[in-house]
């Protein structure tokens, strides 16, 4: 189970420090995993984008590809990446949850479509009371099918079990004949719903603004090195404009990327709400939803088990918004939403 992943990197970071108190320094590492929202990351280490924003301060950023999206936070969570592409709720769970004090550097996206719950042949959200649903366990696609079936009246304890299932693993998971619901992510949902007895029963876009897609830093390594964010918002946010221009040669790679033509990556770009423009990745971050969004999740993680370890209430973890409200534990926070980097993008001061 993935408790266990997530347990075991807590205590990983905390014997390695997670990492070893921040430091001024020159020369850091983010990782990313495939994910519509997130291919901007690899396109800005193969374009040279990022080192050219990099060069500017003086420093070196390097973007590392994992091809497993949870490896990914739990590499991060024990010191080996200075930030990791992660959502809001996976952030608070693992390496907030672990104690690693976490800042949301980047606010990308929210998904408005990209998750989704699939169900093999004709039915409804009700159809899958009694059935085992395969998902990568205690994710937001777990959050996702908890919402879905509260809509309906049901809850996890009506269906025939969660199946732990990898996002590498997912697309061959629903081949097999005795398989009948998934609840995944693009490009893998894109790919799922080719088939032609696929069937999309719920998905992001029936919670907007609820899973958002962040690109997130260790809190102190931010502090210690303001070089660092501004070198990685400049870079983001350069690419942000080449995208929202249509550029179709920085489109198309990125599609070729994450395994699909230009066409399939804009279906999927059509169903998340990029925030290409970084003013309106602020006001999303200072929204009222936001708070609200996260005691969702808090509760959520909590009622799993997975709000940290031994935590008492949903409100273990406390998490610091851009007018330094919090919500949670307000001397426990561990994830802090900091708008501070988009502004200035926004206000051209990079």
């Amino acid at each position: 189970m993935r408790n266990a992943t997530i347990l075991s990197a807590a205590v990983l970071a905390a014997a390695l420090g997670a990492p070893a108190t921040a430091e001024e320094k020159t020369e850091f590492k983010l990782a990313w995993s495939i994910y519509v929202g997130w291919m901007p990351w690899g396109y800005l280490e193969d374009s040279g984008i990022m080192d050219k924003w990099a060069d500017k301060y003086g420093i070196d950023v390097e973007i590392v590809q994992i091809n497993d999206y949870i490896e990914s936070i739990n590499q991060y969570t024990a010191g080996a990446f200075d930030g990791v592409s992660a959502t809001n709720m996976d952030t608070l769970s693992i390496p907030a949850g672990g104690g690693v004090d976490t800042t949301a550097l980047i606010v990308g996206d929210y998904s408005n479509g990209n998750d989704a719950v699939i169900l093999k042949g004709e039915g409804d959200l009700t159809s899958l009371a009694g059935k085992p649903v395969h998902l990568v366990e205690l994710s937001v696609s777990h959050y996702l099918l908890a919402r879905g079936l509260d809509s309906v009246g049901l809850s996890e304890a009506d269906l025939d079990g969660v199946i732990n299932t990898s996002d590498a693993d997912m697309i061959a998971a629903y081949a097999p004949q005795d398989v009948e619901a998934v609840v995944t992510w693009n490009p893998l949902v894109s790919s799922i719903m080719e088939q032609p007895d696929a069937n999309k029963l719920f998905d992001s876009s029936d919670i907007a603004g609820e899973i958002i897609d962040l690109m997130v830093v260790n809190t102190e390594t931010l502090e210690d090195n303001p070089a660092f964010g501004k070198a990685v918002a400049g870079a983001w946010y350069e690419l942000m404009g080449l995208m929202a221009a249509g550029d179709e040669e920085v489109l198309s790679a990125m599609a070729e990327a994450s395994g699909t033509d230009l066409a399939g990556y804009k279906a999927q770009l059509d169903s998340t709400e990029m925030f290409y423009d970084p003013a309106a990745a602020v006001a999303f971050a200072e929204g009222a939803d936001l708070p609200k969004t996260m005691v969702n999740v808090a509760e959520f993680l909590f009622d799993k088990g997975i709000l940290g370890e031994g935590a008492p209430s949903p409100d273990f973890v406390g998490v610091a918004y851009p007018d330094g409200s919090t919500t949670g534990d307000a001397d426990n926070v561990r994830f802090r939403f900091d708008t501070t980097y988009m502004q200035m993008a926004a206000d051209g001061a990079l």
